[in-house]
């Protein structure tokens, strides 16, 4: 959902100025990513040649103890960052300056995931067990917040939220009672419901999703939604094609064993085309093979012949490319323009999460409250 915001503060209305529009972000795409496609492989830093693209860091003014996991970009001005300490952000200025709406009283929660429609209307995911896994909701660019969900069962981990459009959501639990909770909200995140867990599929021993990114529940189009999983014996992705009420379960071709291996992340430029990555976040190990594509709506996934050489736990597709997309983790971020086939590292900074508009904006964000946009 985050991914489609809007654009009608050009001033252009009309057909003819959503044409101008989509003309304008896809030319600015194009542009930008020919240009990160000259980058030389593995350049140093967020700024590596004068007139290349590159992540320019804005200064939000946070404590250096504060990590953002959660991004939601709503356009190249606009964007919502949510992370530890209680912590969110917004900025409709391009990142010249931050405004601090965290939720009053949530200074404890660990902010995980944000979804935004829009400069105003944003949704909020704490992370934790029992109650610690929260909701919250503002209509108002943060100057409110509601909490719409406070979990009651000890058992249950929410880890990620996703929207198919302004009313209709879910959220992911890891398992309770060996199966993957879903929670649902058909009211635009004001209220939710545990969906009947009888279309999922049994987990397996260990197995739990990553609140890495806010990328391990993600959606394409009206109904398709898809759940990374990983800390079992295989890393698995899951589908649903009718809003989280029945689930299918295929293995995917990443590091897994380990609590600390598997898929954190997905994107999905439509029903069809997806991109996987992950493996193993423990720090100073190697984690090859960490990436993975389907063409067929997550029935069956292949490894990337050239992987990102480390672990990535955020991944996006390149607005107007059929081709491109970008994936960030602590050591990089990597390019891919041929579907996630291959790819290659273009920066070496760190960020969590990454996300991309349609008019052209690209964001990221990470620890030490580094949050990033895509310059030329």
């Amino acid at each position: 959902m985050r991914r489609w915001g809007s654009t009608r503060r050009l001033g252009t209305t009309g057909r003819t100025g959503r044409r101008l529009r989509r003309a304008t972000a896809a030319a600015a795409c194009a542009a930008a990513l020919a240009a990160l496609t000259a980058v030389p492989a593995r350049a140093q830093g967020p700024a590596h040649q004068e007139h290349a693209p590159h992540w320019s860091l804005k200064d939000t003014g946070v404590a250096p103890d504060v990590r953002f996991r959660g991004l939601a970009a709503v356009s190249r001005d606009t964007a919502w960052v949510a992370g530890t300490l209680g912590t969110v952000l917004r900025t409709t200025d391009g990142g010249r300056t931050w405004r601090d709406v965290s939720p009053p009283g949530a200074g404890e929660l660990q902010f995980r995931d944000v979804e935004a429609f829009d400069a105003r209307r944003a949704v909020v995911l704490a992370i934790g067990e029992g109650e610690d896994s929260r909701v919250y909701r503002t209509a108002d660019g943060g100057t409110t917040w509601t909490e719409t969900f406070r979990n009651p069962d000890p058992r249950a981990f929410y880890d990620c939220v996703t929207f198919f459009d302004h009313r209709h959501g879910l959220a992911m639990s890891d398992p309770v009672d060996g199966k993957f909770r879903i929670l649902s909200t058909r009211d635009g995140g004001r209220s939710w419901t545990v969906l009947p867990d009888t279309g999922m599929p049994p987990a397996l021993e260990g197995e739990a999703g990553f609140a890495a990114s806010g990328q391990c529940l993600v959606s394409s189009g009206p109904k398709d939604v898809w759940l990374a999983t990983g800390g079992a014996d295989r890393a698995r992705v899951l589908h649903s094609a009718d809003r989280g009420r029945t689930w299918t379960a295929t293995d995917a071709p990443v590091p897994a064993g380990d609590p600390a291996r598997g898929v954190f992340a997905l994107a999905f430029r439509d029903r069809h085309h997806g991109l996987a990555v992950g493996g193993d976040f423990t720090p100073g190990l190697p984690s090859p093979d960490a990436a993975a594509r389907t063409t067929d709506g997550g029935r069956g996934w292949r490894p990337a012949a050239g992987p990102p050489p480390a672990y990535r736990s955020g991944v996006a597709w390149i607005p107007h490319s059929r081709t491109a997309a970008l994936a960030v983790g602590p050591t990089g971020t990597d390019l891919t323009t041929d579907g996630g086939r291959t790819w290659r590292t273009v920066d070496t900074g760190s960020y969590d999460t990454v996300d991309c508009t349609p008019d052209g904006g690209c964001w990221a964000a990470g620890e030490q409250g580094r949050v990033a946009r895509l310059e030329q």
